[in-house]
């Protein structure tokens, strides 16, 4: 008979399901459900609710649901306090879990207050990501669970860094309408604007004509850098949600 408290039981089966369907996958897709649309028409900010497939865009294997009090999310809105869970289907085990405090939303010159969140599995935390100091173009860290820095991540930049390369992902006017990416470099890596390699990228895809019209659903293409282990995937899906409330929402 096992003595090992109930606790430490789910701590072990979520390390097992994030493992299961995050350590081989090198892309995903997360989709913003139109949870609350009437809400939304009305002017009311709904919970974001996020359903999680894997590569082929077919299995939905997760979903999380935000927690965050109604009055916070219509007053203080993008910038409000939230946590949110991403749980397996069937199980309800928690493959990880991102929390984001109140902090000033994302501006430049800023000297405190950064915009962050830390991203925990089982209890155990996997890393965070935090808002930097920047002029033009907004830039962000990601840093493990012992705050050593892994990635930056920022939109792709043309004139030297100081501003957003609208035409990254293809032209706005054709292929690349509406779409929107946050590329994934390494730590030390100096050069990151202009055509510098990056090892991954966040991208915000087109949405639907009912979605576009009803709510601020949006949806987002993952891809992983290939040197990635399991708790930095994690952390970079927290950074997905992450940016969602911080850019996407607040543009809509």
């Amino acid at each position: 008979m096992s003595l090992a408290a109930p606790g430490t039981q789910k701590m072990e089966r979520s390390s097992e399901a994030l493992k299961t369907h995050v350590s081989a996958a090198q892309k995903m897709s997360i989709r913003q459900t139109r949870k609350g649309w009437c809400q939304e028409c009305m002017g009311c900010e709904a919970k974001d609710q996020f359903k999680f497939f894997k590569e082929d865009d077919k299995e939905h294997f997760a979903t999380a649901l935000e927690e965050s009090n109604f009055c916070i999310r219509c007053w203080c809105s993008p910038c409000h306090p939230f946590k949110l869970a991403v749980v397996e289907n069937g199980t309800n085990s928690e493959l990880l879990s991102m929390d984001r405090p109140c902090n000033c939303c994302v501006m430049s010159c800023k000297c405190c207050c950064y915009q962050q969140a830390s991203v925990t599995s089982g209890g155990q935390l996997m890393g965070s990501i935090k808002e930097q100091f920047f002029c033009c173009v907004p830039q962000f860290k990601t840093y493990d669970a012992e705050g050593k820095e892994l990635y930056k991540i920022h939109a792709p930049t043309c004139i030297g860094g100081l501003c957003i390369n609208c035409c990254a992902e293809g032209n706005p006017c054709g292929k690349g309408c509406c779409k929107a990416s946050l590329r994934i470099y390494p730590a030390a890596q100096e050069k990151t604007d202009g055509d510098a390699p990056y090892l991954g990228m966040i991208l915000k895809k087109p949405k639907s004509l009912a979605t576009e019209i009803f709510t601020d659903a949006n949806a987002f293409d993952l891809s992983f850098p290939e040197s990635a282990n399991t708790d930095e995937k994690a952390l970079l899906i927290g950074s997905a949600m992450f940016f969602n409330a911080n850019f996407f929402e607040k543009e809509e």
